[in-house]
């Protein structure tokens, strides 16, 4: 029993620690830099950098149609996606030019294959119901963000999750990209 006690003790305190010194892995364009020894520090580049920390500050923020995540601490998925983009792109030295309503802001989008998808593209379904991919992994694993009004929070997944592949890989639009004029040089 008291060996049960020590070797729970030392995994309780050295567990954290080991943990903390641990390398994290390094997203791709870190890879190509480290081997390339080439930094790809553009505007736009920082932009999508810069989405997964943003984006991860509103996994779990209630939804109400017409939030304002900055005034109420709500948001819809229009402005969570405004709000995750215009962050990114104030860090990135840009500026996101609009909020737009979801309908709008598809327009204002290209289609792109799923092969070419990055930080901050969206995935849309048939029905208009769009998720952000704010992370891909080396991996090719994509992770999404949403304003669910199901679950009434903004909620997080990824593609090897069972409601990516039965639901919106079943319903699948197609994957899009925000046009270049969206974001805009800071002045």
């Amino acid at each position: 029993m008291k060996q049960i006690l020590i070797s729970l003790t030392l995994i309780v305190f050295w567990a954290p620690l080991a943990l903390a010194s641990h390398p994290r892995s390094m997203s791709a364009s870190q890879a190509v830099e480290q081997a390339t020894g080439q930094v790809d520090s553009s505007p736009e580049t920082l932009f999508r950098q810069h989405i997964p920390f943003v984006a991860e500050q509103f996994i779990g923020m209630p939804v109400k149609m017409g939030g304002l995540p900055a005034r109420t601490g709500t948001t819809d998925n229009s402005s969570l996606f405004f709000s995750i983009y215009a962050s990114a792109a104030k860090k990135a030295g840009l500026r996101y030019k609009a909020w737009l309503p979801m309908k709008y802001l598809l327009e204002n989008t290209l289609s792109i294959p799923e092969s070419d998808v990055e930080n901050g593209d969206l995935i849309v379904l048939d029905n208009g119901l769009a998720a952000m991919i704010y992370k891909k992994d080396p991996s090719g694993r994509l992770h999404m963000i949403y304003a669910s009004e199901k679950r009434q929070q903004v909620t997080s997944f990824h593609s090897d999750n069972l409601v990516y592949q039965a639901y919106w890989q079943e319903h699948l639009k197609g994957f899009h990209r925000l046009l270049p004029d969206m974001l805009i040089p800071k002045r």
